[in-house]
């Protein structure tokens, strides 16, 4: 509040006096002052934008994340109603992967692992990653995140950490929901691998979900090729689609073996190495060489979209 000067001071002393009361923003001095006189904008903190929590909720509340969930958990029991109606007339004398997964509970959570891994597990990954940023582009929300303002990188590893979290989850969802249903319909029998070495019903659990995570490590790749993809288009389908696309050239290339050791550096050439678990002495070099291949094709690619994000114009 603003006075005048009384008869016994000066103008100087009265003006003096007075902006000892004036609005902080009038003041003259640093503008690091204004901070400290509680400033809105001394509120803002870059590292405190868009929280991973408020991220997760906004994606778990998507349908496309609902959807993928309750497919992935439905999977097993779509594949054990197929196999029950099945006929079991045993004229055949050799012994399948379906005989198999009939054996018992970590049986049938093999199989489904290896059903899924060559094609909807990758299109689970490409589906988080690949439609996390480029959803928000053609929905022309894009711009008013950064416009918050939340920084670019923070918003790329943000939305990087929530799919990769909702991804590791759903590639886990689907061997423990197998084992579960296995176990209650075929029971808790020992695990019989094709070569006809067994594996107790406990240890063979192990097994199964320490071969989804060796999956969802080599899915790795995937995830980087489809985030680099989502923030180079506005289209969430074809970050998605060239993801997978990728994904099966690269397991077409794999089977032609005039390529000889240039296969190697296919990043699905290790995809089935997982399947050395399933021997009583795993040999864990073919999964040690393609973990590191996923990891470092995986490196690559984040790297790649994390220059492109930084230096993309967003208009939408």
């Amino acid at each position: 509040m603003t006075t005048q000067p009384n008869e016994h001071e000066s103008r100087g002393d009265w003006l003096h006096r007075d902006a000892r009361y004036a609005d902080p923003s009038t003041r003259r001095g640093h503008v690091g002052l204004l901070a400290a006189g509680g400033s809105p904008a001394s509120s803002y903190r870059a590292g405190h934008t868009l929280p991973l929590r408020v991220e997760l909720v906004r994606q778990l509340k998507r349908r496309r994340t609902q959807v993928t969930f309750g497919l992935v958990a439905l999977l097993p029991v779509i594949l054990w109603i197929a196999f029950s109606l099945t006929s079991d007339d045993g004229a055949g004398t050799s012994v399948n992967l379906v005989d198999l997964a009939k054996g018992g509970g970590t049986n049938f959570a093999v199989f489904a692992l290896f059903a899924t891994a060559g094609f909807l597990l990758v299109v689970v990954v490409a589906l988080f990653f690949g439609d996390t940023v480029a959803s928000e582009a053609s929905w022309s929300s894009l711009r008013y995140l950064l416009a918050a303002p939340v920084p670019r990188a923070r918003l790329l590893r943000q939305k990087a950490i929530v799919a990769g979290l909702l991804s590791f989850t759903a590639l886990l969802l689907l061997p423990v929901v197998a084992l579960v249903v296995g176990t209650l319909a075929y029971g808790t029998g020992d695990l019989v691998s094709p070569t006809g070495e067994s594996l107790g019903y406990w240890a063979a659990t192990g097994r199964a979900l320490l071969g989804g995570v060796y999956v969802a490590v080599n899915l790795l790749w995937v995830a980087g090729l489809a985030l680099l993809l989502s923030v180079s288009t506005d289209a969430p389908l074809g970050a998605v689609g060239g993801a997978v696309m990728t994904s099966i050239v690269s397991q077409i290339l794999d089977q032609i073996t005039a390529l000889e050791d240039l296969r190697d550096y296919l990043p699905t050439h290790y995809a089935t190495a997982w399947s050395d678990l399933l021997a009583s002495r795993i040999d864990w070099g073919d999964m040690t060489r393609g973990a590191f291949g996923s990891i470092t094709w995986a490196a690559v690619l984040f790297a790649l979209a994390a220059w492109r994000f930084h230096r993309k114009d967003v208009t939408s």
